[in-house]
Protein backbone atom coordinates (compact mmCIF):
# COMPACT_ATOMS: atom_id res chain seq x y z
CA UNK A 1 0.00 0.00 0.00
CA UNK A 2 1.30 3.46 -0.84
CA UNK A 3 1.42 6.37 1.59
CA UNK A 4 -1.45 8.78 0.98
CA UNK A 5 -0.82 12.53 0.94
CA UNK A 6 -2.54 14.39 3.78
CA UNK A 7 -3.41 11.28 5.79
CA UNK A 8 -2.39 10.73 9.39
CA UNK A 9 -0.90 7.39 10.37
CA UNK A 10 -1.00 6.04 13.92
CA UNK A 11 1.04 3.40 15.76
CA UNK A 12 -1.23 1.09 17.74
CA UNK A 13 1.58 0.21 20.19
CA UNK A 14 2.96 3.57 21.32
CA UNK A 15 0.38 6.05 20.00
CA UNK A 16 2.77 7.98 17.74
CA UNK A 17 1.02 9.80 14.90
CA UNK A 18 2.57 11.16 11.69
CA UNK A 19 1.22 13.29 8.86
CA UNK A 20 2.15 12.24 5.33
CA UNK A 21 3.46 15.30 3.47
CA UNK A 22 4.66 13.48 0.35
CA UNK A 23 2.84 10.59 -1.29
CA UNK A 24 4.77 7.62 -2.57
CA UNK A 25 5.31 3.91 -2.49
CA UNK A 26 6.21 2.16 0.73
CA UNK A 27 4.74 2.02 4.20
CA UNK A 28 5.19 3.95 7.42
CA UNK A 29 6.63 1.79 10.21
CA UNK A 30 6.87 2.24 13.98
CA UNK A 31 7.65 -0.34 16.69
CA UNK A 32 8.50 -2.83 13.92
CA UNK A 33 4.89 -2.75 12.64
CA UNK A 34 3.12 -1.02 9.75
CA UNK A 35 1.28 2.12 10.86
CA UNK A 36 -2.45 2.30 10.08
CA UNK A 37 -4.40 5.27 8.69
CA UNK A 38 -5.93 7.21 11.57
CA UNK A 39 -9.71 7.48 11.40
CA UNK A 40 -11.21 10.99 11.39
CA UNK A 41 -12.55 12.32 14.67
CA UNK A 42 -16.14 13.46 15.01
CA UNK A 43 -16.59 17.19 15.36
CA UNK A 44 -18.70 18.50 18.22
CA UNK A 45 -22.12 19.76 17.22
CA UNK A 46 -22.59 23.51 17.04
CA UNK A 47 -26.12 23.49 18.44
Amino acid sequence: MANQLGKRYECKNCGTTILCTKAGTGEAHCCDQVMEVQQPRKLPSSD
